[in-house]
């Protein structure tokens, strides 16, 4: 197995992390001067950072100053991605084929702010998301694909490849503030994407390049397992569970407050002391690293912020997307003749599929769960998580029709598929749907051949997507799937709009009824 690169910010960015922990930080961003603080997170200095750091030394210790004064003069803020929803589209496709050319990015330029640039063209998710994100990407991929963009995937591809070389890992997004985090490893997925066209499946340089990247993915995410002996042992992502086996778990190496949300982290956190201050802000960090931020998933009360406990639970969905990596991996090293190490992740694979079945499938709810490491027992909240083990195709033909009828009869609803069965105020929960969340389940039904709810939950969400777009001309990050007249809410944010995975995955789907429609 190659071996992980310890997580250290490049030398590049070492300044804006310095920025984070500065006085002038704190104190625009505890102050209100911005509503999000990702604005500022954002922002890039107009000139070198130790005139900024002097000056605000100088000008604060004065009677007269004015922070809102000062930042004006010292850097430049970002702005919203224009989305240009003056331009009237007669259908959904065509806004989509549209909003490409505007979600996408040239080449970085080296700067110094929080931009960690990347080599190649790259597309962004869109509204206040101006950066790269990893797990979103593969959902983009699938609708540009639809588009014929393989040229633009494949760039995106080697920009996380040349983050992961030069960071130690994928990380969330390419801001320096998130290089201690990455996100659901869908590295293996986006990849097959590719290899599996006929563009690439010659190109055995391209093989050993993704391979050999998937493979660090794979270190990363399994760091310190060799060090765990006990039952429910855990280091950084890797946890022994009592039969033995390894799962993973999120996890974040930093204890302190996100940058992109400083006001938030320090309000939430505001009562906390010492020890609990700090695994708050990491088991908040963590869930960012989830993707599912946030959610009753990662809560002790779920309606409870400050109960957040995501390093105690071992996600089915992450174990899931862990395991299509081992088999990925296992096929690759195999074309490429390395038949031991083929056999390796053939074996970890069987090794993890056991573990899940063992730990994460509930017999009398008929559905896979999370495992809380905390109670050592399955957690209570069922969510749409669920469907990954029929996505990546290891559930049992049984446990794949018990999942299909829980899904048709407590998650569908009149849009679409609710997050979970427990609606709290986070935007993770039920009544929201989200584009990623309706994608693995329709494929994993399809895997199974419960092709008509499959289908039912298509014709429902691409309805949702239609009817929003007619109204307001645009797609979002987000939908109220059960109350489709109202908007998502929940959140740190303001729905965005956009939005990159629900542009994918709605060509996506739009693709999958041309191909019915052809063969009927």
């Amino acid at each position: 197995m190659s071996k992980v690169k310890v997580l250290n910010p490049p030398q590049e960015f070492t300044d804006s992390l310095t920025f984070f922990d500065s006085a002038l930080f704190h104190q625009v961003q505890t102050t209100g001067l911005f509503k999000d603080s990702k604005q500022f997170a954002d922002a890039t200095p107009k000139t070198s950072w130790s005139k900024i750091y002097h000056e605000f030394e100088r000008q604060s210790a004065q009677a007269d100053f004015n922070l809102a004064d000062f930042v004006t003069e010292f850097f430049s803020l970002p702005e919203p991605i224009e989305l240009e929803q003056h331009i009237v589209h007669k259908t959904v496709a065509e806004h989509v084929e549209a909003l490409w050319p505007v979600l996408m990015k040239q080449p970085d330029e080296q700067g110094n702010n929080s931009l960690l640039p990347l080599k190649r063209p790259y597309i962004v998710p869109g509204g206040r998301f101006r950066e790269i994100y990893y797990w979103d990407s593969y959902f983009t991929a699938l609708g540009l694909l639809h588009s014929g963009r393989w040229e633009l995937v494949k760039s995106m591809l080697l920009n996380f490849i040349q983050l992961q070389q030069s960071i130690g890992c994928i990380p969330n997004g390419n801001r320096s503030y998130y290089y201690s985090r990455s996100q659901p490893p869908i590295l293996a997925m986006m990849a097959d994407l590719l290899v599996s066209s006929d563009t690439e499946t010659a190109d055995t340089q391209f093989l050993i390049q993704c391979t050999e990247a998937m493979e660090t993915e794979y270190a990363f995410w399994m760091q310190g397992a060799e060090q765990l002996s006990q039952p429910y042992e855990a280091h950084r992502h890797v946890v022994r569970m009592p039969n033995g086996g390894l799962l993973n778990r999120y996890w974040d190496d930093q204890g302190t407050p996100r940058p992109e949300s400083y006001a938030e982290d320090m309000h939430a956190a505001a009562d906390k002391q010492g020890d609990n201050k700090t695994h708050f802000y990491r088991n908040i960090r963590a869930a960012c690293e989830s993707g599912w931020d946030f959610s009753s998933r990662w809560l002790a009360d779920p309606e409870d912020l400050q109960t957040i406990q995501t390093t105690k639970i071992v996600p089915i969905d992450l174990n899931c997307l862990m395991y299509k990596l081992e088999v990925l991996l296992s096929n690759y090293w195999g074309k490429l003749g390395e038949q031991s190490k083929s056999l390796e992740y053939l074996q970890k694979s069987e090794q993890r599929k056991q573990n899940i079945q063992s730990y994460l499938w509930n017999t009398e709810l008929g559905f896979y769960m999370d495992f809380n490491l905390l109670t050592q027992r399955q957690s209570k909240i069922i969510s749409l998580a669920g469907v990954l083990p029929l996505f990546v195709a290891l559930a049992e033909p049984s446990q794949a029709a018990a999942v299909a009828s829980r899904l048709k009869n407590e998650f569908l609803s009149v849009g679409g598929l609710i997050t979970t069965l427990c609606q709290t105020q986070q935007q993770w929960d039920a009544p929201n749907g989200w584009a990623p969340l309706h994608w693995f389940a329709v494929k994993g039904l399809q895997q199974y051949q419960q092709d008509d709810l499959a289908l039912e939950i298509m014709q429902k969400w691409l309805s949702t997507v239609e009817r929003y777009f007619q109204l307001n001309g645009s797609l979002m990050e987000k939908y109220n799937v059960q109350q489709i007249e109202f908007s998502a809410q929940g959140g740190e944010y303001e729905v965005q709009h956009g939005f990159g995975w629900t542009n994918g995955v709605t060509m996506a789907f739009y693709k999958m009824l041309e191909g019915e429609s052809a063969q009927a």
